[in-house]
């Protein structure tokens, strides 16, 4: 099944983001925590991408684990920057031939100390997109970011390379992590004026500890509101009290997007399902309603 069809759907779908071990060591690890969140219920489940083809093949293993013997469904991330076009070519080979129907489309991180661009790779996500487009009828996600790409200047630019990217065939998009929802709500109406029209996916992060959130902040340049701030600033010492925290906070947004009419959610998981069944269970009879 494909994940477009299932967030067409008229009810309201939780879905959950996990990483590929950084060694094959951590399998098992990881397959545990999949396992665990499997009985959560979600939508579906996404893997990310090992940049850099180190652990990248465990990317297809997860999401193949997840479909054929957890029967969820699941998103294989992809990325192009930190590959040549041919190795992403044998990448989508080996998702179709895992019978992976959905794919996340991203440039991915620069290496450090890579030229780039070169014509060896993909220069943009919507290039990756189209060559997906190439090998099989896979629904196709791509991200996009509520307070702008760090690399692009204005927001204008950035809506409007995002319109590009969706018209490359792009079915739905999934937000860079946000913690103030008006800041979406803006975002989303920017994008509508501008004729995107496909589902967008709010990307939910629960920051449960001082050292995530810094984490978070250099990787996207997120803007952190005064009442997230107070939290950290309060509770941040102790990581008890930090982990509670920053679910009750995680899941007040999940509320307000819920009651805001928001259908389709997405949370970065962190490879942590305790957090996860906290979140849903904070949710357990809201999402009935």
């Amino acid at each position: 099944m494909k994940i477009i069809d299932r967030l067409r759907e008229d009810s309201i779908h939780i879905s959950f983001e996990v990483f590929p071990p950084k060694t094959d060591e951590g399998f098992d690890k990881v397959i545990a925590a999949v396992d665990a969140m499997a009985g959560l219920n979600p939508a579906f489940i996404s893997v990310t991408y090992g940049a850099g083809g180190g652990t990248s093949k465990n990317t297809a293993k997860i999401a193949s684990h997840i479909k054929d013997d957890l029967h969820l469904l699941s998103l294989a991330h992809l990325t192009c920057a930190s590959s040549t076009k041919e190795e992403v070519r044998r990448v989508i080979d080996d998702l179709k031939a895992h019978g992976i129907e959905n794919i996340l489309a991203l440039r991915g991180d620069i290496p450090a100390g890579m030229a780039f661009p070169d014509a060896d790779r993909f220069r943009y996500a919507s290039e990756l997109v189209e060559e997906i487009r190439k090998h099989g009828d896979f629904c196709i996600g791509a991200a996009c970011y509520p307070e702008g790409h760090v690399e692009n200047e204005h927001k204008e630019d950035d809506i409007r390379y995002l319109k590009q990217k969706v018209d490359c065939g792009v079915d739905f998009l999934t937000t860079q992590m946000f913690f103030d929802n008006d800041i979406h709500y803006n975002f989303l109406y920017r994008i509508r004026e501008a004729g995107i029209t496909v589902p967008v996916l709010p990307g939910i992060m629960p920051i449960t500890s001082a050292t995530q959130m810094k984490r978070s902040q250099e990787l996207s340049g997120t803007v952190f509101p005064r009442r997230f701030l107070a939290m950290l600033d309060r509770f941040g010492g102790s990581p008890a009290a930090m982990k509670q925290a920053g679910i009750a906070y995680a899941t007040d947004q999940i509320i307000d997007l819920l009651a805001n009419g928001v259908k389709n959610i997405h949370i970065y998981t962190m490879n942590k399902p305790d957090v996860a069944a906290a979140i849903m269970g904070n949710l357990s009879e809201i999402i009935k309603a």
